[in-house]
């Protein structure tokens, strides 16, 4: 590793991507971002699965180039004994290794941690997998939507008594992939001082159960199992999504100094005194009424009208905006959250920019773009000629 001062942050950071879909490739994009070169090994002919997932541009994947921006890519077979040197070449010089397959795969392979580990001492593996390489369930495969399911999040998701309701992102695979990035972050900084690497083990069931939060706390303290509330808050009130004349729109008073306010906005200060709604605890126990309450004054006028004397008043509020107007808010744009990428064939596509901002970063809306497959082979094994292992 040779980090660069002044420069992207894990400038100098090579990383060997074994992994696949999203989970994995999510991880390794935002590394990208942050400046690590990241090398994407793919199986011959079909390359990363989430290649033949569309929507597609000209026959290309537009799944697979959003969240592959930036990488380099090499066609390798892990059974094929002439691939095998070129794979084990390249984890001699890499810092980090991700994969997100099966646990036991990998030990198949030949590549498990506990064999890689006495042979490169320095290298981070990082894995995720959906149940992680211990516990019952270890051995089982898992998509998204599996770890929804069993994560509870599910169960908190949509309306009283409506069908099951997936979160409408794939919070199973993007919330393991941001955990492992941390993890990987986190040993990146522990080898400077220790000069070892470490196993990252991180398994999609456990991320979903870390971000239940208030469901948590909820059992923990009431013992009651929390259900799907729609938009409302279990234990913060008004904070919903309320209607007004033209729609719904959604206005979070968290505590009584908004209250009071949003009462004298609603030209109802009449509601601050009013028992029911004294304290938070209050408001939640009478929250139907409370809403009850809101929307009649709101039926009285637009959510434009409204979002502006909220916003006037100090009032945490805002529009449901579908994925177009998002993508064309001023405030999304300002901090150059679309971004675009240039293919070959595809042209130029649309995508997500970088949340992280940071000094020495560049935060360009003009993205690198997802490589073709097996495209950087000539380059990677002219690199491997070199002298460079890891240092």
């Amino acid at each position: 590793m040779d980090s660069r001062p002044g420069g992207p942050p894990l400038a100098g950071v090579t990383v060997v991507d074994l992994s696949r879909v999203l989970a994995g490739p999510y991880c390794t994009m935002i590394l990208a971002d942050l400046g690590a070169r990241v090398i994407k090994i793919e199986k011959p002919c079909t390359g990363d699965d989430s290649r033949a997932y569309g929507p597609f541009v000209n026959g290309v994947s537009a799944y697979f180039m959003s969240v592959n921006r930036g990488k380099e890519s090499i066609a390798l077979n892990l059974k094929d004994q002439g691939d095998r040197r070129v794979f084990e070449q390249l984890v001699e010089r890499a810092d980090v290794l991700v994969e997100n397959f099966r646990p036991g795969t990998m030990e198949k392979l030949g590549y498990g941690w506990r064999t890689l580990q006495p042979l490169h001492p320095s290298l981070i593996y990082a894995a995720t997998s959906g149940f992680g390489h211990t516990g019952p369930y270890s051995p089982r495969a898992a998509y998204d939507m599996v770890v929804q399911a069993m994560g509870g999040i599910m169960s908190l998701t949509g309306y009283p008594n409506s069908p099951p309701t997936r979160v409408g992102t794939s919070v199973g695979d993007i919330v393991a992939a941001l955990f492992t990035t941390i993890g990987i972050t986190t040993a990146l900084f522990d080898r400077r001082a220790t000069g070892k690497g470490r196993k990252i083990d991180v398994a999609m069931l456990d991320c979903q159960v870390a971000i239940l939060e208030n469901a948590v706390a909820r059992y923990a303290a009431l013992g009651e199992v929390p259900g799907p509330l729609g938009a409302r808050h279990p234990s913060i009130t008004p904070f919903a999504a309320y209607q007004a004349a033209d729609g719904y729109m959604i206005i979070a008073a968290g505590n009584d100094a908004l209250f009071k306010r949003l009462a004298e906005v609603l030209e109802a200060p009449e509601l601050a005194c009013d028992v029911r709604f004294h304290s938070n605890s209050d408001r939640t126990r009478h929250h139907a009424a409370l809403s009850e309450e809101i929307e009649s004054r709101l039926a009285r006028d637009g959510l434009e009208n409204w979002l502006r004397r909220l916003l006037e008043a100090g009032i945490p509020c805002s529009p449901i905006n579908t994925i177009d107007q998002v993508l064309n808010d001023p405030q999304v744009l300002a901090r150059n959250m679309v971004a675009w990428s240039s293919d070959p064939i595809a042209g130029r596509l649309m995508m997500a920019g970088n949340p992280i901002k940071m000094t020495g970063l560049d935060d360009s809306t003009e993205k690198s773009a997802a490589p073709r497959l097996d495209h950087d082979r000539a380059r990677i094994l002219s690199g491997l000629a070199e002298p460079g292992a890891r240092s």
